[in-house]
Parts: structure tokens; sequence; C-alpha cells
């Protein structure tokens, strides 16, 4: 097997642990998996009764949608060729790497199965766009609204569950001061801002929390006031996700009540990003969005 096939595995195994995450080094193990598998003209199905798996379990491994057990790396390696002491020992350390839980992975009792990917993906994005209809962006809630926001989704949640989703919020938030953190360009619909989540109070503070955020480097703000009438987004909010990393495709996230949807069909992907750009037109520019928003909180 062609050495440079695995010539983007990572670091030596002496060096650091990779500051990416689990989840990402799992995705991007998965696709060097995968090129391995193709480049070796081996099937899916040969690859899972390698180890004593399904054709499905394969498919899981290589999106990095579950966790790898160096066991069967292992054996997968040896089944495509690779033999290089170095290349399997670099690849095995990243696997044991990737098993290292995420800080997220503390919130395991509040945090649902299908946000964790989501937190993943995020954590190691290069840029977010978001559009929000109904609730301030999530990285830019403050606790009394992200507060009032869980309240109205898990009515019957006891204090204690209640502060430790909104803790899991603010630890999100952390992404917006990192010194490789995101771009971050957030439209939103003129309703967020009129709705008193949490009372006028908690309002006037978050808009002014708004303001604040879109002053931050590398961070976009813009409405889409009522007066531009109708606009391409009413179906709901959504967010795309780009990466730096080559091996992961643009991912458009869309949540519902109890669950979420991830797209990653490029046509599906394109369709987003082309509604993203329509509202971006429609909306008022950043820096009259700032002066909107001043003018709302004036108002509550």
């Amino acid at each position: 097997m062609d050495p440079k096939v695995l010539a983007d595995a990572g670091p030596d195994p002496s060096a650091e642990a990779p500051s990416v995450s689990g989840f990402v080094l799992r995705v991007q193990l998965g696709a060097q998996l995968r090129r391995l598998r193709e480049a070796a003209g081996i099937a899916p199905e040969q690859a899972g009764y390698e180890i004593r798996a399904s054709r499905s379990k394969i498919s899981r491994m290589e999106t990095g949608q579950v966790g790898l057990k160096p066991r069967d790396i292992g054996d997968l390696l040896s089944l495509y060729g690779v033999t290089d002491e170095a290349e399997r020992s670099r690849f095995l350390y990243l696997t044991e790497q990737s098993t290292q839980p995420d800080w997220w992975s503390e919130y395991g009792d509040v945090l649902p199965s299908w946000f964790e990917n989501y937190l993943g993906l995020e954590s190691a994005s290069a840029a977010v766009r978001s559009f929000e209809i109904q609730f301030v962006y999530g990285l830019f809630q403050t606790e009394d609204y992200a507060r009032a926001v869980t309240r109205l989704g898990h009515q019957a949640a006891p204090d204690a569950e209640i502060e430790r989703r909104v803790e899991l919020r603010t630890r999100r938030q952390e992404l917006l001061t990192r010194a490789d953190r995101p771009r971050i360009w957030s439209i939103m619909d003129e309703a967020v801002l009129r709705r008193p989540v949490g009372g006028p109070a908690v309002m006037r503070a978050q808009l002014r929390r708004l303001v604040k955020v879109a002053g931050m480097p590398r961070v976009s703000v813009q409405v889409v006031p009522f007066a531009r009438g109708g606009h391409a987004g009413a179906s709901g909010s959504f967010s795309v996700l780009r990466f730096g990393e080559r091996d992961l495709p643009d991912v458009v996230y869309a949540e519902q009540l109890t669950s979420a949807v991830y797209l990653e069909q490029r046509s599906d992907v394109e369709h987003y990003l082309a509604v993203m750009d329509q509202l971006s037109g429609q909306a008022l520019t950043p820096a009259d969005t700032i002066r909107f928003i001043e003018q709302v909180a004036s108002e509550t």
C-alpha cells in the first residue's frame, strides 16, 4: 500500500494529542479507512466479515458514527495491505485518541444523542451560517434567555435539570472566544427580537448581548425586518456548517422537537446556501442591524 494514502493520518505517536475533538478524529479516520478500502478493491461486506461485523457497521465506521476499536482497525489495516509499522502505529495512535471523551460528555444526562453529533461538528467548524425564525441563535443567548427557552421545551423538568441544560449552552459559547473560533454569520427574522421570551427585562438584556456579540471578531449578525415582507426562510430555522478538513463535507442542520435532520448531499446543501444568500440580501446590513436592535431594545 502506498504510504501516501495515510499521509494525512496525523502526528507521530510521540507527539502531543491532537487538538481536534474525538468526533472529528473519528470522521477523519473513517474517511481514510474508506479510501484505503477502495484503493485495495475490497467491498464493505468483505471488510465487515473480517472484523466479525456487518456492511452497515463498516459504513458507520467510515462516516464517524460509531467509536473505533484498535483491534478492528488493526485487522482492517492488515486487510487493506497497510504493513508499514510506522503508518500502522500512527493510525492506531489516532484511533486511541478518538475514544477520548469530549467536553460535552459531562452532560450525558441532559444531552440527546441527536444533538451530540452537532456539538462535534460545531466545535470543528471553520464557518457556521445560521437562520433563526423564533429564538436567538444558541451561541448568542444570555443565561436568563436560555433558561426561559429551555423551560418552554421542558416544562415538567426539575430546576436542577434546567440549570444543567443552561450550563451546557453556556459552555458551547466558549467557541466564540476560542483562538481558532469559526466564522459565525447569523441571520434572524425580526420576530426573534419582538418575541418577549422571559419577559421585558430578560429581552432587554438579550438584545444588549446581541449588540455586543455583533461587534465581536469573526461574527456577523443580520435581521430580516417585517417591512421586507415574506422571505425564503419561512419554513424554519437551520444552520449550514463548513469545515477546513477536506474529509468533512458541508452539513445542513435543522432541529425538530425531538430529533434533528443532518443533510450532506451537495444538492441539499447548495439549496440551503442559496436560501441563505437570498435572506442575506433581504436583511439589513450588519451596521444597520445593530442600530435596529438598539432601537428595538429601547422600545422593549
